[in-house]
Parts: C-alpha cells; sequence; structure tokens
C-alpha cells in the first residue's frame, strides 16, 4: 500500500506502512506466539487475512479549519487540522461520502472545534457502513447549539448520500482528548443493518463492532467452529457487544447467554436474537459482576474483553469454576498471555491471529483453553 499522507509526514498512524505486508502478519504471529511460550504444546493455526487497504468500516475523524473550509482527519502537533478524505485505508463508501460530510458542514454552518482556544462546536464526524453500503453518520458535538441547523439541513445530506440510514449527534462538551460523550441525540432511524454471516446484527450509534468487516466474520466463524467442536450445552458470552459471538455460537439444545453493560448493544442483540429465531438471551450487567454472582458454571465461556483484559478477579472465577473451555478473543496479547497465566487449570490448546489492522502492530488474538 502506498500513502501520500505517510510520504508527504503528514500522517504517521500506519506506523508499519514500510513493512512488506506478509511480513507485518508474520511479525505479529511472532509476536503473538512469543508472549504465549509458556504453553510449548499451543497448536497454532494459519493466521487470517483480508485486504491490506480499504478495509475499515469506520472513518473517525477529526473535524477542524473553518466553516468553510474544514478538514476532516487529524490533527497536528499545534492542534491544527490535517486534512485525511483521500485515506486509503476506509472502505470505498467511506471514502465517498467523505466530500458530502465536509459539505454538509459548511452548509449547516457547523463551526469546527478549535483545540487551542476552546471555541466551536464541531468536533468529529464518525462514519460507518455496513455490509450493504448503508450508512451511519454521527456528529460530535460540543453543545446543543447547531441541532436545529443539522436537523435543517439533514434532507440536503440524505440526497447526497441515497444510502445514509442513521444520523445522530453526540454531546462530548468537555475540553478532552475523549472521542464521544455519554448522551446520543437520534436525528434520523436508531440502528444499521450489519448482515455477517446470515445473521443480521443491529449496531446503534454507540455500539462496538470491529473495524475490519471481513476478518470480523471469519473471527466469528472460527470461533464457532472450535465451539462445536467443543459441544457445550451451555455458553456465556461476557463482553458480547452486539451479540457477535454468541448469536454465532446459538444451537438447538445449547443454553447462550451474553452479558454487556452497554444498554443499547443488549437491546440490539436481543432484536437480532428474535429476528434470527436463535434461542440466545442478553442481560446487561458488568460482566465480572454478573458472572462472579452465579452459583453455577456453564461449560463454556466467551470472553472478548477490551484491551485491558478480563482482570485478576474474573480470571480467578474462572480458575476455580467448572468450566471446561474459555474461548479468548483478544486484542492485546500481553493482557492475554497475563490472564492465561491466571488460570492455569485451563490450558490453551488452540490459537489463531486474525489481522483486523494491517499496516499497524495491533492484531486481535483467538484462544481456546481446556481443562
Amino acid at each position: 500500500m502506498r500513502c501520500g499522507y505517510y510520504d508527504a509526514g503528514l500522517c504517521r498512524s500506519c506506523t508499519w506502512l514500510p513493512t512488506p505486508y506478509a511480513a507485518q502478519v508474520e511479525a505479529k504471529q511472532r509476536h503473538a506466539a512469543d508472549l504465549l511460550a509458556a504453553w510449548p504444546d499451543l497448536t497454532w493455526l494459519p493466521p487470517v487475512t483480508g485486504p491490506e487497504e480499504g478495509f475499515r468500516n469506520k472513518a473517525k475523524m477529526v473535524v477542524a479549519g473553518t466553516v468553510d473550509e474544514p478538514t476532516l482527519g487529524i490533527l497536528d502537533a499545534t492542534g491544527h487540522g490535517t486534512d485525511l478524505r483521500e485515506c486509503g485505508l476506509h472502505e470505498p463508501v467511506l471514502h465517498d461520502a467523505l466530500p458530502a460530510l465536509a459539505a454538509f458542514v459548511t452548509r449547516a454552518r457547523l463551526t469546527p472545534y478549535h483545540v487551542p482556544t476552546r471555541t466551536g462546536e464541531l468536533k468529529h464526524v464518525l462514519a460507518t457502513v455496513s455490509p450493504d453500503r448503508e450508512l451511519m453518520v454521527r456528529f460530535v458535538l460540543r453543545s446543543t447549539e447547531s441541532l436545529a441547523r443539522i436537523r435543517k439541513h439533514l434532507p440536503s445530506l440524505r440526497a447526497d448520500l441515497p444510502h445514509l440510514r442513521v444520523v445522530s449527534a453526540n454531546l462530548q462538551p468537555r475540553h478532552a482528548a475523549v472521542l464521544e460523550g455519554e448522551h446520543e441525540e437520534p436525528l434520523l432511524g436508531d440502528s444499521l443493518a450489519f448482515r455477517v454471516d446470515g445473521i443480521t446484527l443491529h449496531l446503534r450509534p454507540q455500539s462496538f463492532f470491529q473495524t475490519n468487516t471481513a476478518v470480523a466474520a471469519a473471527l466469528y466463524r472460527e470461533g464457532a467452529a472450535w465451539v462445536d467442536d467443543a459441544d457445550p450445552t451451555s455458553v456465556w458470552d461476557l463482553y458480547c457487544g452486539v451479540g457477535g459471538f454468541a448469536l454465532h455460537l446459538a444451537r438447538p439444545g445449547r443454553d447462550v447467554v451474553g452479558v454487556e453493560v452497554s444498554a443499547q448493544a443488549v437491546e440490539a442483540a436481543r432484536l437480532s436474537a428474535e429476528e434470527a429465531g436463535v434461542t440466545a438471551r442478553f442481560e446487561e450487567a458488568d460482566a465480572t459482576t454478573w458472572m462472579t454472582a452465579r452459583p453455577a458454571a456453564p461449560d463454556l465461556v466467551v470472553v472478548n474483553p477490551p484491551r485491558r483484559g478480563i482482570g485478576p478477579e474474573l480470571a480467578a472465577w474462572l480458575e476455580r469454576s467448572a468450566v471446561r473451555h474459555v474461548l479468548y478473543s483478544s486484542c492485546n496479547p500481553t493482557t492475554l498471555a497475563r490472564d492465561l497465566a491466571a488460570m492455569p487449570s485451563l490450558t490453551p490448546v488452540r490459537a489463531r491471529v486474525f489481522d483486523m489492522f494491517p499496516q499497524t502492530a495491533h492484531q486481535e488474538v483467538l484462544v481456546l483453553a481446556s481443562r
């Protein structure tokens, strides 16, 4: 992949861009294997890869510049904007939508937030594209000052982007390096249909989904195959998000429960289960609190935590429980290795690297541990 922004020194987010892609994948595999070297009998399957460019289903663009000449991209060291509308990582639909979003900033007179002076309203534009090429757009604002203008000009944005299905405004009033706030103001639609392997997931504006749709689908398929090999009758999916793993694992005669702290995500997962006709149930709760309060353990537990991992309390509960298998999907091999070490009765037996994030050092690692 070639990038004019990188060559010009304007953006270095893709830290591994000068490294040939095959060498990137090899390095990620080696890094994960080194961190899990304490289990020499662990079977490593070949890494799963996708396109090395045009793969991102999300565009997280900092808005800067002026109303008449906004930039969508990142901030430089002085807090001023660098426009990255031609970024080669975005899926084509996102790439093609960014000029219309920039034009909308001007049309609706949305003043870009100026970090050095702490003035302005519009901080970020967040856009997501589904496998069916439909769009969700979120405007991250400092206040409600511009909401009326966004609503007024929304028909023109829909005319420019015929596949636009969801629009919302997120309120983030703090001057802080925080992407979004807690309050979301719906402006159009409520969820984006995300079809993955025949299952329709529903992404609400604040829901999480992997940024690489093709590799995420492969991750769910692999997880489902490993779980089917283990043949559990009961499964808990912790940190389940909108239900990606839980819905792929649901089978007749198998009791599946997903647990997620986000009310939006749980509501979306329940809708997906109802539409798919599967028996998975979903609970709104903190994963550790919910699990450690259960009187009995299931046959298999899926964990897909944030970068900090599952932590000592949950790992200790799993270690002393009767759980026979743990399927661990990790975006941080360092905390993965730490958590596995805290569960010595559960031996990692199978692992695979999924390259969700080409051109960077980040990776997803799937591990099956069995008692």
